[in-house]
């Protein structure tokens, strides 16, 4: 069994190290880099300092933050960014207080929050619903499982596919569940071959969901849920085993998968169910709790996290850099004025990404929660 813990470096660097120590940090190749525009300005504090929380764009443009951690425990706090006013003004709060949870925007405009670990039951299967228009949280039906690390994506028929994860007992999972927001109701589907936590889930063009990585040993496997047979098949298998990789369907259909432990980039050709490399290094593979962000030029921006493996000594980065992929080219951009690990970048209405929270680390090498914000623009 494995036990989702919650301890002060937060529960997606503790699964992290673990799953990268298991991987071995395959390929950590390293390599001189050219430097390209793109800028960070700082933007409005959020009002309390939070890592491991959920950031979610709404569709009226505001982006919702909501749980996490800092000095104070699990928080069930959330608030709202408004870009064209650079700040933060607080919301309703949770019913349950959570971190690491997934939030899903819905095709009725709400936000459905699910799982996550607190500080009583480290793997929660509460669910609830947050509406924009009155700023308040609702409670809905509770999965049949508690889910830790887990995936949720919203399917075309709107419903939410939730997979895998680790459940209550540190039992890691192959079930799979569907959530219906016309009845706020829960329904069984058929499992994963492969029972997987720390996994990546992308609905493609076709309406299928890849399911990627995940597991302590970074698993080659991957396979495809089909919404209308409620079913799993396997297809092609990766090159490379990873674990809290980052997946993003690209405009070409193919989708990108970085990281996770590994210093190259491959990707998933639906139409063949084939895997392929062009032998890239991403710059930042070894690192954990950088965030990833496919921006709208097609560059995909990866920024912070940190170097060094606890409870040696470790930095948080201020480092960005952009990846292209029709070329696999990596370039420096412009670096984040705070270091920040565990935090959330959301790409907004206007192309800018908002990179908010995480831990950061002062010059002496202390480790804080932050509240600040900031912009890139590419």
């Amino acid at each position: 069994m494995i036990r989702l813990n919650v301890h002060r470096f937060g529960t997606i660097r503790t699964f992290v190290l673990v799953g990268l120590l298991a991987i071995g940090l395959a390929s950590t190749a390293t390599r001189a880099l050219s430097q390209t525009s793109g800028t960070w300005s700082n933007t409005g504090s959020m009002n309390t300092a939070r890592q491991n929380h959920a950031a979610t764009l709404l569709q009226n443009g505001q982006v919702l933050v909501a749980g996490g951690q800092n000095g104070t425990g699990i928080l069930a706090g959330a608030e709202l960014y408004t870009p064209s006013k650079g700040k933060w003004t607080a919301t309703g709060s949770m019913n349950t207080a959570r971190m690491s949870q997934t939030a899903t925007l819905l095709q009725t405009g709400q936000v459905l929050v699910i799982g996550g670990a607190n500080s009583t039951n480290n793997n929660l299967s509460s669910a609830e619903l947050y509406n924009p228009a009155s700023g308040t949280w609702s409670v809905t039906s509770s999965m049949s499982t508690g889910r830790g690390l887990c995936t949720a994506i919203l399917l075309p028929n709107g419903r939410v596919l939730v997979a895998g994860g680790v459940d209550s007992n540190g039992v890691v999972l192959s079930s799979a569940e569907l959530y219906d927001p016309s009845t706020g109701t829960w329904a069984a589907t058929g499992r994963m071959n492969l029972a997987r936590f720390g996994h990546t889930a992308t609905l493609l063009p076709n309406g299928l969901v890849l399911v990627v990585g995940g597991t302590t040993n970074g698993s080659l496997t991957t396979e495809l849920y089909n919404p209308v047979t409620g079913t799993w098949a396997l297809t092609g298998s990766m090159i490379y085993g990873r674990f809290r990789a980052f997946a993003m369907l690209l405009s070409d259909g193919q989708v990108l998968v970085l990281d996770g432990g590994v210093s190259f980039a491959e990707f998933y050709n639906p139409s063949t169910g084939t895997w392929s490399t062009d032998g890239s290094g991403n710059t930042q593979a070894g690192d954990t709790g950088q965030t990833v962000t496919l921006l709208g030029t097609g560059m995909v921006l990866t920024a912070g996290g940190t170097e060094g493996v606890y409870p040696r000594p470790i930095t948080v980065l201020t480092r960005c850099d952009l990846f292209d992929p029709s070329t696999g080219n990596d370039v420096l951009t412009g670096s984040m004025h705070k270091p920040r690990d565990s935090h959330t970048a959301t790409l907004i209405q206007d192309g800018r990404v908002l990179a908010a929270g995480g831990e950061s680390q002062d010059q002496k090498g202390n480790l804080f929660y932050t509240n600040t914000a900031e912009l890139y623009k590419p």
